[in-house]
């Protein structure tokens, strides 16, 4: 395992842009969870709040065919990747102009166009998927990279090892990131891994490149992102990122956490990567206020755009049905 070394590999005016992108994706969950607590959307939301800088520094570091996977956890991903917050909105109340033109909802985000190949309600769903996408960047000599997201409850699950054993063996161009947050939904690392400390040593088995990250600096994913991408696109092999994070919020909206204790709740809380980054930058109260207004001028936009969106017909539901 090999930790990453503070590079500066990222100008202030890229810091800026990863600022919007965070405040973009805390904003936008901020809003549909207000929505859904009040009615308006149907069936479970999950949020990423506190796991921003994950989405943004890995998906900005991705190439323009690069593609990805994600979890139930999708928005942040979705967004970081220059989906369409309007389009994103739309999906999320079912509406025909979404990105899964309403068949996927918040579980089920796909932007192909994007390099999204799917959000997965099914734990570990991804894995398989990217493993097979690496290896066919690889059989067509294309320098294209395909990206897992997946949190640490994820490693105990076969696909995931059945997924890396592959893709070690066949040098796929892949990249495995995982959003260690310690919580596989409500059970504590501890409690359901022996390295849940250190999930690069999951890749040990494998002998995978495996690196390990703050998930709460932002330009220190990217720093790792940028390598594990290079090392995959070049045909060496995939990779393994362990990004260590913190769930701020709980499994899903209206969890109750009773699993959880308040100090470690205020420790999420205390290292929100927002802050952080916007420290590492230095901006004044009025800078940081610019930031958010637009932020929240994009959401409320959002909103609109798919509050007044168009309903599918009841027989669209027979339409993509294979059988």
């Amino acid at each position: 395992m090999a930790k990453v070394e503070r590079e500066t590999t990222v100008t202030e005016e890229l810091l800026r842009d990863f600022l919007h992108d965070m405040l973009l994706i805390r904003r936008f969950e901020e809003k549909v969870e207000e929505r859904f607590r009040a009615g308006d959307l149907p069936g479970f939301l999950h949020v990423a709040i506190g796991q921003e800088a994950v989405a943004v520094g890995v998906c900005r570091a991705m190439d323009d065919g690069d593609i990805f996977a994600s979890t139930h956890r999708a928005h942040g991903h979705t967004l970081a990747r220059g989906s369409d917050p309007r389009r994103v909105m739309a999906e999320l109340y079912g509406k025909v102009e979404g990105v899964s033109h309403g068949y996927g909802g918040s579980m089920h985000l796909y932007d192909v166009e994007r390099g999204n190949y799917g959000a997965n309600a099914v734990i570990g769903g991804g894995l398989p998927a990217v493993t097979g996408a690496g290896l066919a960047f690889k059989m067509r000599g294309e320098p294209r990279v395909a990206v897992a997201f997946f949190g640490d409850g994820t490693t105990n699950i076969g696909t995931f090892h059945e997924s890396l054993n592959l893709a070690q063996l066949w040098k796929t161009q892949t990249v495995f990131v995982c959003e260690n947050n310690h919580w596989a939904e409500s059970t504590p690392g501890w409690q359901h891994s022996p390295v849940w400390n250190d999930m690069s040593k999951r890749a040990l088995a494998y002998d995978m490149k495996s690196l390990r990250v703050d998930g709460q600096d932002v330009e220190a994913v990217h720093d790792a992102a940028l390598q594990a991408l290079d090392h995959a696109r070049s045909g060496r092999g995939p990779v393994f990122v362990d990004v260590t994070t913190y769930r701020m919020h709980g499994h899903y909206i209206g969890d109750p956490q009773v699993y959880r204790s308040k100090e470690d709740r205020q420790a999420a809380a205390d290292n929100d990567p927002i802050p952080r980054l916007r420290a590492r930058l230095g901006l004044s109260d009025e800078e940081f206020e610019a930031f958010d207004e637009e932020a929240h001028r994009v959401v409320d936009d959002a909103l609109e755009f798919a509050q007044a969106g168009t309903d599918p017909k009841p027989e669209d539901a027979l339409q993509n049905v294979y059988a």
